[in-house]
């Protein structure tokens, strides 16, 4: 597999900074997008500081303009709230070509003011789907990360002291190879397993987990609450 380089578009929020942290942690190259390239070249620091103080050695990082920051990678992961997604959709969508496009987005109801444990209906069936309909069509899309805590992923400690994950992440997509791209790049991070949950339709299924890993949070006081998958091999 060729080195991959991964464009975190929205990478300034809890979900893009905690895995922008996480990948340099892991050497891999990050180029973290926003709507403002000052902002993103901020967050690009801050991560550049977070990970030499848990005694890491960052992979290379820059931070650009969201569109700038796409076109330059050959993974690029979407963490926006749902609100944006469409509208950065469309902004980045010719900058997407030679790459997997992966989404994280969720539909919660906090998007029209609602309640965080609730979920919105999309016309399409999910907010992955969605985004299939606006990225290039020979564009691979994967859904991913739903499940995984954004306050955990940024929380790196030093030595013993450093926060374990111990998290599945599901994947699911229509294109086998995007899929496995992404695990290769995923398993990277100590403590994340990739999971191949099957095709994007599946995306109906996972985004609904988000709200109800916050409701658990909350009934059990707990930050980072997270799921593991039984039965698999390995």
């Amino acid at each position: 597999m060729s080195i991959e380089r991964v464009a975190l578009i929205g990478g300034t929020g809890d979900l893009g900074y905690g895995l922008a942290v996480r990948w340099a942690m892991a050497g891999v190259s990050v180029v973290i997008g926003s709507r403002d390239a000052s902002k993103a070249r901020q967050s690009a620091g801050r991560v550049d500081a977070a990970v030499r103080a848990a005694d890491g050695a960052p992979g290379e990082l820059a931070g650009l303009e969201n569109a700038e920051a796409a076109a330059q990678g050959s993974v690029v992961m979407l963490a926006v709230p749902f609100a944006a997604q469409a509208a950065t959709l469309k902004q980045i969508r010719g900058a997407l070509k030679d790459c997997i496009f992966v989404d994280a987005t969720v539909p919660l109801a906090t998007a029209v003011g609602g309640k965080p444990t609730r979920l919105l209906g999309v016309w399409q069936g999910s907010a992955a789907e969605q985004a299939r309909e606006l990225v290039p069509e020979q564009v691979p899309v994967v859904s991913a990360f739903h499940n995984v805590s954004a306050r955990a992923l940024q929380e790196l400690g030093t030595g013993l002291d450093a926060p374990a994950l111990d998290m599945d992440v599901l994947l699911c997509g229509d294109d086998p190879g995007a899929k496995r791209r992404l695990a290769a790049l995923l398993n990277r991070i100590t403590g994340l397993r990739a999971v191949d949950a099957g095709r994007l339709e599946m995306s109906r299924i996972v985004e609904a987990i988000t709200p109800l890993l916050i409701s658990i949070n909350k009934q059990n006081k707990v930050a980072h609450s997270g799921i593991r998958i039984t039965g698999l091999p390995g």
